[in-house]
């Protein structure tokens, strides 16, 4: 089952009792604030659980599963995630 940004807001409701609409706006603006620095060009880093990054991709060349024709795919930016040693370590305890 996956960790839902609902199911986050429920969990800082649980732990801090704030009012649940605050517990939401603080979700959604930790949210926008990732989404702003990563869009940006910056890296992301949270302490003791990992880095987001931002990579570009060259052009290269691909197929078009449907037709099977070559063709060239445009330069591209993506997100990887690099996870911190505290967070491997727990995960694999």
């Amino acid at each position: 089952m996956a960790l839902t940004k609902a199911k986050i807001t429920e969990s800082i409701y649980d732990q801090l009792g704030l009012p649940r609409q605050k517990c939401s706006e603080l979700v959604e603006s930790l949210m926008e604030i990732i989404k702003k620095s990563l869009s940006g060009g910056d890296d992301v880093l949270i302490s003791g659980f990992g880095k987001f990054c931002v990579k570009d991709k060259k052009e290269r060349k691909g197929r078009n599963p449907a037709t099977g024709d070559d063709m060239l795919l445009p330069p591209r930016r993506v997100v990887t995630f690099r996870c911190s040693h505290v967070l491997k370590d727990r995960i694999n305890k």
